[in-house]
């Protein structure tokens, strides 16, 4: 039996694969589902995509898909483990609103899903934490 990695997945990829079916996001609907992939997300993630779900553009996406937000967010609550708030890590991003999934990764030694560029600017640095950070998971 292998051992699942862990994943800290941030708000736009959650987004591409929640709300947006995303192709780029089928190999990681398909490892988290068959459990080669294990998603952890803190209290904070999920707030966050909620306040984003209510963003007129998204709004008007889940209206065309005759969906509430209250589906995206219980599909995430099917697929993540909440974890506790990790603590801040030794590397700081310069958007305060990506570190939370920095702290995160590098409190698990996870792998970062980003497609934010403040994050993927830091994958470097943050593979000294033990942290691989890339824009799509490629099954690697």
């Amino acid at each position: 039996m292998h051992r699942s990695e862990s994943v800290v997945v941030d708000t736009n990829v959650a987004l591409d694969l929640l709300l947006f079916a995303d192709p780029a996001a089928a190999r990681l609907a398909q490892a988290l589902s068959d459990g080669r992939l294990h998603w952890c997300a803190s209290l904070a993630m999920r707030e966050e995509l909620s306040r984003v779900l209510s963003y007129p553009h998204l709004a008007r996406r889940l209206h065309r898909q005759a969906r509430e937000a209250a589906d995206v967010l219980a599909d995430f609550d099917r697929r993540v483990q909440v974890v506790a708030p990790a603590p801040r890590a030794s590397f700081v991003c310069k958007d305060p609103d990506d570190q939370k999934f920095i702290d995160l990764a590098a409190a698990h030694r996870a792998l970062l899903l980003s497609k934010d560029a403040q994050v993927l600017c830091m994958a470097r640095r943050l593979s000294r934490l033990g942290v691989r950070v890339v824009r799509h998971w490629d099954g690697a």
